[in-house]
């Protein structure tokens, strides 16, 4: 005889510490999926949007492992994405004339063009995500999730 869900035994409530992480969880995702929406119109991923900021800030260019390291979702094939951006005009790679073992990589003008072409859209979306929240809001919340990072 199968069982009634109604007869289950309920469940435990979960620990404070799991329902923060389910909701840092939600959010993230939710956030996640509304930025894709703004990058999808110039086929671009968040993971390739994120590499392009972090070139920009670094005119000289960077090395693999150092943009690997900057990202803000660790991708485990970045040579493979670097390969992708780089067919599509965005990044250019080239030996470091210090050290020829290592392997930089630097934005290109149409990278640049493209990022600066996100900068009003995703500014919008971020300001749609959280600016109903007050400026003290967000310096708190800024504040608790480095916190909640800093013993990692």
């Amino acid at each position: 005889m199968k069982e009634n869900r109604s007869s289950a035994k309920p469940k435990v409530a979960a620990s404070l510490e799991e329902v923060t992480f389910l909701e840092l969880l939600r959010t993230t995702d939710q956030f996640s999926r509304e930025l894709s929406t703004v990058l999808k119109p110039d086929d671009i991923s968040p993971s390739q949007y994120n590499v392009l900021r972090i070139l920009r800030g670094s005119p000289n260019g960077l090395a693999c492992g150092e943009i690997s390291s900057r990202m803000i979702t660790r991708d485990p094939d970045i040579t493979r994405l670097l390969d992708r951006m780089e067919k599509r005009g965005w990044t250019l790679r080239f030996r470091d004339e210090h050290d020829r073992r290592v392997v930089k990589v630097r934005i290109t003008g149409e990278g640049l063009k493209l990022v600066a072409s996100l900068d009003k859209p995703v500014e919008q979306a971020h300001r749609q995500q959280l600016g109903h929240l007050s400026r003290e809001q967000l310096r708190s919340l800024c504040e608790l999730l480095r916190n909640a990072r800093a013993n990692r």
